[in-house]
Parts: structure tokens; sequence; C-alpha cells
């Protein structure tokens, strides 16, 4: 559903390479059918 690599979904997934919030919101958003809230209180 994403279009990334399965590689690379498993390097996220272990720790082992950063994700950019591009790609988190397509998973949630692609792969799950969910929305992505970010907020910031000062």
């Amino acid at each position: 559903m994403v279009d990334k690599k399965r590689t690379y979904i498993s390097r996220v997934e272990n720790y082992r390479s950063n994700i950019t919030l591009k790609t988190l919101f397509e998973i949630v958003e692609k792969g799950f059918g969910g929305k992505v809230r970010i907020s910031i209180d000062l």
C-alpha cells in the first residue's frame, strides 16, 4: 500500500533507520487509514 521497500520498513521497525515525517504520514494514512496529529506545547 505504501510505496516503500520491505527492507526499508523493516529497518525503521527495528530502529536501524530514521523515518521522515512524510513517510510516517504515508504509512499511517495509506497503510492504516488513520490520521497523524502533531502538537507542540510551549
